[in-house]
């Protein structure tokens, strides 16, 4: 696969963030993965301030993964302000987190989320989720021209 189109992953924990690029990597999905760590990290990049200051924003991601427990700011009020804004309120955005609580179900949703995923403990079934997300994500869905 050609790697034109950019994956937004925003994960604060190392090891998920390794094995998410070595599992799209190994399976042939080998867009670019911009790493945000934190919640305020993810929106200076999608909105081009602080370090991301002079960023081309009409390059914005193919998807967003987007975990929830995030430090600075949490991942529902990241999702609530990308949806709050013009030019990213229709970026897809998955969110991938290990709470399996109703509330944040519900609110995640609520707030426009595209997908809810919760990441198994298993290895073997995170990588299997992760490659199921990477080739519908990126290959099989469709985007509106932004």
């Amino acid at each position: 696969m050609v790697a034109d189109e950019t994956i937004l992953l925003v994960e604060d924990n190392p090891d998920d963030v390794l094995l998410t690029r070595h599992t799209l990597k190994k399976n042939n999905i080998c867009n670019e993965v911009v790493v945000a760590g934190d919640g305020a990290e993810a929106l200076d990049y999608l909105f081009g301030v602080g370090s991301y200051e002079g960023r081309d924003l009409d390059t914005m991601p193919q998807v967003i993964l987007l975990d929830l427990g995030l430090p600075k700011i949490d991942g529902l009020e990241v999702l609530r302000r990308i949806r709050s804004n013009e030019r990213t309120r229709l970026l897809p955005t998955v969110i991938l987190t290990s709470s399996e609580e109703q509330e944040d179900f519900v609110e995640g949703y609520g707030l426009g989320a595209n997908s809810y995923v919760s990441k198994p403990v298993d290895e073997n079934q995170f990588r299997a989720a992760l490659l199921e997300l990477g080739m519908y994500w990126m290959v099989l869905n469709e985007t509106p021209q932004r």
